[in-house]
């Protein structure tokens, strides 16, 4: 039996007075779900600077990396998540979309009304309490 595919990720909860950035994916297996943004980490990085990179990547932004909310685990069948969620703000730039379908600024009762994938929507109550 072989060993189920762990994938390692980070994710900012970018936000901005009482909203966060929220993005809804383009591509993929779970197009249209709303996720945090963020990515793999890739080897020999931190997840901060992999947060970084990848906010830089996806959303032509600098952001500065704040303190963690939560390290989330998830089995997706498929594959196995490790996801490090962090409070973010953005340092410089305008959050670009360079990959995500749509995105939003919501604020703590609109982010109940997505449809979230399971590991982002795992830190939903953490994030409402902190806006």
């Amino acid at each position: 039996m072989s060993e189920k595919k762990t994938i390692e990720v980070s994710a900012a909860v970018i936000k901005k007075g009482d909203k966060v950035f929220c993005t809804q994916r383009g591509y993929g297996e779970y197009k249209g779900w709303w996720e945090f943004p963020g990515g793999k980490l890739e080897k020999g990085e931190t997840p901060q600077q992999a947060l970084k990179r990848e906010i830089e990547e996806e959303l032509d932004t600098e952001i500065k990396v704040g303190e963690l909310i939560q390290t989330v685990h998830y089995d997706y069948g498929s594959f196995y998540l490790i996801m490090h969620c962090f409070w973010c703000s953005i340092e410089k730039g305008d959050l670009v979309l360079e990959e995500a379908m749509s995105a939003k600024w919501a604020g703590k009762e609109e982010v109940d009304s997505f449809d979230w994938l399971p590991a982002d929507k795992a830190i939903l109550d953490q994030v409402k309490k902190g806006l």
